[in-house]
C-alpha cells in the first residue's frame, strides 16, 4: 500500500514538473476528477465487467473441477485428454475472442465464455495433478478398508488435493479480469474494456485511465475474495490431514 501511494505521488509530481499534456499522460488528480465526473457510467461498466468475471470464473472453475474428477477416476480419459489440454495452451485463449463474438454475439455471453476458458485450464490442471499425487499410504488405507473408487475419491483423494485446487483458483483469479477486458475490447459496447476503447477514440485519456483504475480495483478485490476461498480450502485440507 505504501509503495502504491509513493508511486501515485511520484506520478503526479512528474506530470506537473514535466508539464506532460493530459492527452498523453493525465495525472492522478485528473484521473480522480474523471472518475468523479463519469461515476455513473463508470459504475455501470464496473458492474457489467464484474458480472462477467464472476460468472465466467464460476463456470470455468466448476468445469475444471468436474473434468479433473473425471480424469482422476478414468485413466483412459486422462490419457486421451491431457495431450489435447496441453496442446490447447499453445494457442492464446485471447485468439478465440473474435470467434466467440462471432458465434455468441456482442452481448455478455462471449465475455463470460472467454473468462471461463481462461479459468478452466489452471483449475483442471492443478486439481488433476493434486488428485494424481494423493499420498500412497492414504490410497493403500482406503483399499484396505474396501473403499470403492468413488468412496476413495470422496474420502481420501479430494481432501488431499484441496491445496492444489486452491492454487489453481488463485492463479485463475489473476487471469479472469484480463480475459473479461479483452473480450470487451474485441466486441462489446458495455463494460470497462468497452469504456476504455470509447474513451481512447474520443481522446479522453483521463476517462480511459479512470476505467483502467476501476479495472485494477475490481481485480484486486476479486483476487482477495478468491484467496479467502482458497485459504478455507487449505484449512479444510489441513483439518482433514490431522483427522487422518
Amino acid at each position: 500500500m505504501r509503495l502504491a501511494v509513493i508511486f501515485v505521488l511520484l506520478w503526479q509530481l512528474a506530470v506537473t514538473a514535466l508539464q506532460i499534456p493530459r492527452f498523453l499522460l493525465p495525472g492522478p488528480l485528473a484521473v480522480a476528477q474523471a472518475m468523479i465526473d463519469g461515476r455513473a457510467a463508470l459504475a455501470r461498466a464496473t458492474l457489467t465487467t464484474l458480472a462477467e468475471i464472476a460468472a465466467g470464473f464460476a463456470i470455468g472453475a466448476c468445469l475444471g473441477v468436474l473434468l479433473a474428477l473425471a480424469m482422476g477416476l478414468l485413466a483412459p480419459l486422462r490419457r486421451a485428454l491431457m495431450p489435447l489440454m496441453t496442446l490447447s495452451q499453445t494457442v492464446p485463449i485471447f485468439a478465440f475472442a473474435p470467434l466467440l463474438t462471432l458465434w455468441l454475439g456482442y452481448g455478455i455471453a462471449p465475455k463470460i465464455a472467454i473468462v471461463a476458458l481462461m479459468v478452466f485450464f489452471p483449475v483442471a490442471s492443478a486439481f488433476g495433478d493434486g488428485l494424481l499425487r494423493t499420498p500412497r499410504v492414504f490410497r493403500e488405507l482406503a483399499d484396505s478398508m474396501g473403499a470403492t473408487p468413488l468412496e476413495a475419491m470422496r474420502i481420501v483423494r479430494i481432501p488431499a488435493a484441496l491445496p492444489d485446487l486452491a492454487s489453481g483458483l488463485r492463479i485463475a483469479a489473476v487471469y479472469a479480469p484480463a480475459a473479461a477486458i479483452v473480450g470487451e475490447w474485441v466486441g462489446g459496447s458495455r463494460g470497462l474494456g468497452a469504456l476504455m476503447i470509447q474513451s481512447s477514440g474520443r481522446m479522453k485519456i483521463d476517462a480511459m485511465f479512470a476505467a483502467l483504475a476501476a479495472t485494477i480495483l475490481i481485480a484486486v478485490i476479486f483476487k482477495a475474495a478468491v484467496s479467502r476461498l482458497a485459504l478455507r480450502l487449505d484449512r479444510h485440507a489441513a483439518g482433514s490431514g490431522e483427522a487422518a
